[in-house]
């Protein structure tokens, strides 16, 4: 691996880990997981194949818009070569700014905050199309719907990714969208084996989010004002 494929890795794990903990993901796959049991109360199978069609979903939207992101970064590609240094401030002041945000959270905590969290007048609107989930079929559908009320929380990070692997060109940032969203679907990945293989119920897992959700917007914040302090200060 190249200095600059080890640098473009070490931005997009730490990226990716910072998003792949944010409670909003976790909330929501609890909510089609409880969903799928209440219609097919006794098929595991079923509550496993809507959890991988769901985390399925969110990865194709997410990819998606990972890809419109780049190529929007990339239309300005002279640009930002010719303003590099104050671009690549830019995005690590909003990586520190989304870091922060989240520390913030630790210390004082409110439901729905900006920038950090799915915002509350989203969530019964949330929880309404989830409960529509019956089938691993219907939870691929929804999935996508699904993903736009989760930008709110989860687009800071990917945008700042985003705009680091611009500079690859489109096709070039592929691969490491694909490995950057897969590590932001692991949590979900992980969470649907759990509730499958019955090491934990779903409401063990969102009980441990809600005692949890400080330390989670910790990890992240920590996550992210480290990458933009190394991205100011050219660590990595």
């Amino acid at each position: 691996m190249v200095l600059s494929e080890t640098f473009t890795f070490g931005r997009i794990t730490m990226l990716a880990l910072a998003d792949s903990v944010n409670p909003c993901e976790i909330a929501v796959l609890a909510m089609v997981l409880i969903s799928i049991l209440i219609a097919n109360p006794k098929n595991k199978k079923k509550v496993l194949f809507a959890g991988l069609a769901f985390s399925l979903a969110v990865y194709i939207g997410y990819l998606t818009y990972g890809l419109i992101i780049t190529q929007f970064f990339s239309i300005f590609a002279e640009f930002l070569r010719e303003n590099s240094t104050y671009f690549y401030k830019g995005l690590a002041i909003l990586a520190m700014l989304i870091g922060a945000l989240n520390i913030k959270d630790f210390f004082f905590y409110k439901a729905g905050s900006v920038g950090t969290e799915m915002p509350i007048f989203m969530r019964p609107k949330v929880k309404k199309i989830i409960g529509n989930i019956t089938s691993p079929k219907s939870a691929f559908l929804i999935g996508f719907v699904v993903t736009l009320f989760l930008l709110p929380c989860t687009i800071g990070p990917y945008i700042v990714a985003s705009g680091l692997l611009s500079e690859l060109g489109t096709l070039a940032a592929l691969p490491w969208l694909l490995y950057y969203n897969f590590i932001f679907l692991l949590p979900m990945l992980i969470i649907t084996f759990i509730v499958y293989f019955g090491i934990a119920r779903v409401e063990d897992v969102s009980g441990w989010k809600e005692k949890n959700i400080r330390k989670l917007h910790l990890i992240a914040g920590i996550l992210l004002l480290l990458v933009g302090l190394a991205l100011l200060f050219g660590w990595i």
